[in-house]
């Protein structure tokens, strides 16, 4: 019986989890229990498109998204930040954790990015049911024109896993 309600336990963190569902009060689902007592790390994937949460601030009305497509999924926009003219910086450094994203971009035409943030849920974003309304990610972005610090903003970004 022990072993039966660890596994439905288990299930409904999982399900608590993959549904982008709070729990106040609840454990750190992040990481879960196996049966033989180890941790297991819970699936993580933001792979999809941050668009900035209500209207950019002055220096970032050019700005369109942040895209992640570590597998190169054809429904997804390629990695990098997209311009709303068209222009992609790819990525010169990216870090992506359960908490945090960082990146800087390639300068394209004088122009560069910079973002230092974190994630505000967990899970598999694509096979979530994300409210677009709703910030996933937060931090700061700061544009760069010829190496030289132009606009810097804390930001909230909502979620897009593409078509």
């Amino acid at each position: 019986m022990k072993g039966l309600c660890y596994r439905l336990a288990i299930a409904l963190g999982l399900l608590v989890m993959s549904n982008g569902i709070q729990l106040i009060g609840a454990p750190n689902l992040d990481r879960l229990p196996t049966a033989k007592g180890r941790m297991l790390a819970a699936r993580f994937d933001p792979d999809g498109s941050f668009w900035i949460k209500g209207d950019p601030p002055k220096g970032f009305e050019d700005f369109s998204e942040i895209s992640l497509n570590r597998k190169h999924n054809r429904r997804l926009n390629p990695s990098g930040v997209q311009l709303v003219k068209g222009s992609r910086l790819t990525y010169k450094t990216l870090a992506i954790s359960r908490q945090n994203l960082s990146f800087t971009t390639v300068t394209v035409g004088a122009i560069s990015f910079s973002f230092s943030g974190r994630f505000l849920k967990g899970g598999t974003f694509y096979a979530s049911d994300l409210d677009e309304n709703k910030p996933v990610l937060e931090g700061l972005l700061t544009r760069f024109c010829n190496g030289q610090k132009v606009a810097a903003a804390r930001l909230q970004f909502t979620y897009f896993g593409g078509t």
